[in-house]
């Protein structure tokens, strides 16, 4: 299964974004976005290093709450051990 990740972008120099999620940085690029006004300080999605799809502040936040659901179900302390 692949899952994007939503990112804030934080500069731009042509085609790529420096991007930040969760304290992580990573160079996002662009291209398949060219058509889209894509500013500092707006959401994409990051697939495999290029941005897939700008999204609301608000769509981002909830893929985020999503992906902590799953991540807090593979913490060890969910499981029990004998």
């Amino acid at each position: 299964m692949c899952l994007g990740i939503p990112m804030q972008v934080q500069s731009i120099d042509g085609f790529i974004a420096r991007c930040t999620a969760r304290g992580v940085e990573r160079d996002i690029n662009l291209f398949f976005l060219q058509h889209e006004p894509i500013a500092v300080g707006d959401y994409i999605v990051a697939h495999l290093g290029r941005a897939t799809e700008r999204v609301s502040a608000e769509a981002a936040a909830a893929a985020w709450a999503l992906y902590d659901q799953m991540l807090a179900a593979e913490e060890p302390a969910n499981h029990v051990e004998k």
